[in-house]
């Protein structure tokens, strides 16, 4: 099992329990590693209050379980409003919102894609590729990465989603007290 497996495992029990939902774990540098840990609420935001209540909850776990050889830097993130596109649902979410997708093999001489998620058809990735006619699909493991193309509308949109959220948890009433 890869290490970003095993740390999936450990991760993804304990930010459900916390609330959240698991995006991406990925492994970076090189002597002092960092722990990249990004979720999000169901409601697709997440404030820093969030991101340090479910770093609190993370610590003890991977401290006991010890995961990664040597040391490193947990850092928990939200998705951010470009955000990485990752299981079959972000697919399907954001279906009609631009992208760019990178695959880990070359089909048609190219790895790079930039087009509009076009949702996921028979477990496959569907993805209308600019400047051409038909829809491509891709399996998922053929993905290296994917991330939406920041647009206006997501930003627009991104922004709207924050405040409802934040409005709905009271957290804009906290801020205002202050």
């Amino acid at each position: 099992m890869l290490l970003e497996d095993r740390l999936v495992a450990i991760i993804e029990p304990v930010a459900e329990a916390a609330g959240f939902e698991l995006v991406r774990v990925k492994i970076t540098g090189g002597q002092t590693k960092t722990l990249q840990v990004m979720a999000e609420r169901p409601d697709r935001t997440m404030s820093a209050g969030d991101c340090a209540k479910l770093s609190r909850a993370l610590s003890p776990v991977l401290e006991e379980a010890d995961p990664i050889e040597g040391a490193y830097n947990l850092e928990v993130s939200s998705p951010g409003i470009d955000r990485p596109l990752v299981k079959l649902k972000d697919f399907d979410h954001w279906q009609g919102w631009p992208a760019k997708l990178e695959l880990n093999r070359l089909i048609e001489g190219r790895k790079r894609f930039k087009g509009v998620v076009a949702g996921v058809d028979d477990g496959k990735v569907a993805f209308d590729i600019e400047g051409e006619e038909d829809t491509a699909l891709f399996p998922l493991e053929w993905i290296a990465s994917a991330q939406l193309v920041l647009t206006e509308e997501l930003i627009k949109q991104t922004m709207k989603a924050d405040k409802e959220a934040r409005q709905a948890t009271g957290e804009d009433e906290m801020e205002t007290s202050q």
